[in-house]
């Protein structure tokens, strides 16, 4: 895809800048998604098996919904619907682009054909081009936004098109291998440390900039406000599968004093005893990878655990779950973008890095990237926090309910899309995500 008849940059057209970028970014992230479909068999794209995901098919053609619905029809005078049908095939719960198809009920559109669903997103791509191309300095703004919050909506997809992946592959018999990739254990993560952290009157959040070149954030993270901590105690790095395995040894799953009621009625109405993908068997407990069965390894961080159980692994270990503020607070000020994210191609959480007992400062590992970090924070609303207007409304507010939050990102999180102040949610049930667990404590 190329942006045809780019113009030369003057000091009077300082929105050319502008279309290069947005075009280059749209190129790469749309690419991404394509790339991550590379591995699949056309059998594997319309597949369902489960109603919280959704075929690798209907994320292809939701994403390219979204930039024909939020950007094309409204700023392309006479643009060509590629298919009048696909307003209700793949509109996923925007309420205002009218009636859709249930959630649970996308495995079943067998029709469009996966060869329909690629030329769909070429024709839009054609279109966006297009766009780009024709844009005037004042026109950029509005165009700008929306391909943005287009792209980092994609990437969302990205990384639930991997998640979904694994729970397919897992829920096939054969157990079928997404991506080879061999991982090599650490036998020793190094002890796991509660770092003091001071409290008092902080900020977290963020505020919008009118700058156009600052970074990307949701509505979610806004605006930045005061709140009052007191001191605390967040753990060095995330719990290990060996750590875990001592919770699932000492009974942690028949055992409802370490449980929530709701947490323990899901157990029981689950049959839930170990995290999701862990299967024990002659050989010890194995686990469902991207890269197919293997071996669970004691030393990598311990994931596709539920809100429910990484609060009763943290009762269990006489300590608590952080909240979001905490989190981001410590967060913000360790916080790197070196760490296991979907670039890395690994795709499976990595063990923690090792350190010396007894160091005195010791830095929080990866606390961007590897596995999503449940908080005991509900999601809600911040003080002051308005949903953008229109459709775009609908995007994050009116989930604030039912919903845990989780930070720091995934080993299936494009690194560029994180970042401290992100926050994720779930139902407290949710397993299939790369969710673990950083345990926290009050001061004293």
């Amino acid at each position: 895809m190329t942006l045809p008849g780019a113009k030369a940059r003057s000091a009077q057209e300082p929105w050319i800048d502008w279309t290069r970028v947005l075009f280059a970014n749209y190129s790469k992230v749309r690419s991404q998604t394509e790339n991550l479909c590379l591995p699949l068999l056309i059998e594997d794209y319309g597949i369902q098996s489960m109603p919280d995901m959704s075929p690798p098919k209907w994320h292809l053609a939701h994403t390219t919904w979204f930039f024909e619905t939020f950007l094309l029809l409204p700023h392309v005078k006479n643009y060509a619907v590629f298919d009048p049908a696909y307003s209700f095939l793949f509109n996923s719960y925007y309420e205002s682009q009218g009636s859709r198809v249930e959630r649970s009920r996308r495995g079943l559109l067998s029709r469009p054909a996966v060869s329909d669903v690629y030329a769909y997103r070429r024709h839009v791509d054609e279109a966006v081009a297009q766009l780009l191309q024709s844009l005037a300095g004042t026109a950029v703004t509005e165009i700008r936004e929306t391909v943005t919050l287009g792209l980092h909506h994609e990437q969302q997809h990205q990384e639930l098109l991997l998640t979904d992946i694994k729970h397919l592959f897992w829920s096939n018999p054969l157990r079928p291998v997404y991506h080879q990739h061999r991982l090599h254990e650490v036998l020793n993560p190094g002890p796991l440390e509660m770092v003091q952290v001071a409290g008092g009157l902080l900020e977290v959040g963020v505020t919008p900039s009118e700058r156009p070149d600052d970074p990307f954030t949701f509505d979610l993270e806004r605006p930045r406000h005061k709140i009052h901590l007191s001191d605390f105690k967040l753990a060095s790095r995330a719990v290990t599968n060996g750590e875990y395995l001592e919770f699932i040894q000492a009974g942690g799953y028949q055992d409802p004093s370490f449980w929530l009621s709701d947490g323990w009625a899901t157990v029981k109405a689950e049959g839930w005893q170990a995290p999701l993908y862990w299967e024990k068997s002659t050989l010890g407990w194995q686990m469902m990878t991207l890269s197919g069965m293997r071996r669970v390894q004691e030393s990598e961080a311990v994931c596709h655990v539920s809100y429910y159980e990484a609060d009763a692994y943290a009762r269990f270990r006489g300590k608590r779950l952080p909240t979001e503020a905490e989190w981001e607070v410590a967060a913000t000020s360790a916080s790197s973008t070196v760490g296991n994210f979907m670039e890395s191609s690994v795709y499976h959480p990595i063990s923690p890095t090792s350190r010396e007992s007894g160091e005195s400062t010791p830095a929080f590992d990866q606390v961007l990237g590897n596995v999503w970090e449940w908080t005991s924070s509900p999601f809600q609303p911040y003080p002051g926090f308005r949903p953008l207007q229109g459709a775009f409304g609908e995007y994050n507010g009116k989930f604030m309910i039912n919903q845990m939050v989780l930070r720091g990102g995934s080993c299936a999180t494009p690194r560029e899309h994180i970042r401290p102040t992100y926050r994720n949610f779930f139902t407290p049930s949710t397993r299939w995500q790369f969710s673990g667990i950083r345990l926290a404590s009050d001061s004293t």
